[in-house]
């Protein structure tokens, strides 16, 4: 058995990689599409890696494996301050967190098509990164489209009472209640997410406290690429009402398409549960409209 109890499940079609980023080892797990539409570049949350996107012991829902077989390049990134990154987090503030990220990508498609451009798909404490990067002037610009999911702007009642201010030190109980309830969603192997499990870098807890009052709207009307967000039927941690929605869709004021979804049937862990597969196909039909509007920009906006 490995070190990282995940990658015994990884075969052929999905492999272990470490690139150096300006001197910092940065690792993922890789999907080559052989020659692909895109690249999906999938962005895990708070105590996890990249395994959350390769579902160990059951490879039907993982987000790598379908996005492969849909014709599509997908990474998942052991995002800045994880994985074999870990060791330099004291040294990473936000600007050099994104500039790692898109370094990662660049090294893990170097000699090798990336199709119509970059998807970033995020979830959860994720979506701090993958809005940074959405946002960025240049790079971002660049990119396909974002996909949110996991996230919002504010805590439901019971998230409330659970975390309050201070996520990375609220009991294991309440958090495993918010995020793995009701348990019919998820097989018994996968609730509690063991196989995935990560320590979190020190700068997350600041993040995750500022991200939904300060970061999240002051970054989304940056982003100038199509945005999906997805709400879980089941997500405890987040509001997901019709107003929460809307007010997360009117955050991004610059983006040609905005459009907010509710899962049925799945919930926090969307890319864990039973339902994943389809939760997967159905962000994959948004990112199909973006690779089309990339290759045909006269292409009206819904």
């Amino acid at each position: 058995m490995t070190a990282e109890p995940w990658l015994d499940d990884l075969d052929g079609t999905v492999s272990a990689h470490v690139v150096e980023v300006d001197g910092v080892p940065m690792s993922g797990i890789v999907a080559h599409a052989a020659d692909p539409r895109g690249v999906i570049v999938a962005v895990h949350g708070g105590a996890t890696r990249a395994g959350y996107f390769d579902c160990p012991g059951h490879p039907a829902n993982s987000l790598l494996r379908v996005a492969q077989s849909a014709g599509y390049t997908a990474i998942a990134l052991d995002r800045p301050g994880y994985g074999t990154s870990r060791p330099y987090a004291d040294q990473m503030d936000t600007s050099r967190r994104v500039d790692l990220a898109y370094g990662a990508v660049a090294e893990f498609t170097a000699g090798r098509s990336t199709g119509e451009g970059v998807f970033v798909w995020a979830h959860s404490a994720g979506s701090e990164l993958a809005v940074r990067m959405a946002a960025d002037a240049e790079r971002g610009a660049a990119l396909l489209g974002l996909e949110l999911a996991g996230t919002g702007l504010e805590h439901q009642a019971v998230a409330r009472e659970i975390l309050g201010g201070h996520e990375r030190n609220a009991a294991p109980a309440g958090v495993r209640k918010l995020l793995w309830e009701p348990a019919s969603l998820y097989s018994p192997d996968v609730i509690g997410g063991a196989m995935i499990a990560s320590r979190t870098p020190p700068f997350e807890g600041a993040e995750l406290r500022s991200w939904a009052r300060v970061t999240f709207p002051a970054l989304a009307p940056a982003v100038r690429v199509p945005v999906h967000f997805t709400a879980a039927e089941f997500e405890r941690v987040w509001r997901r009402d019709p107003e929460a929605l809307a007010e997360i869709t009117a955050l991004f004021s610059a983006s040609p398409r905005v459009v907010a979804d509710e899962f049925v049937g799945g919930g926090h862990n969307l890319s864990l549960g039973h339902t994943a597969r389809a939760y997967h196909l159905s962000v994959l039909s948004f990112i199909e409209y973006c690779v089309a509007r990339h290759t045909h920009p006269d292409l009206p906006t819904p």
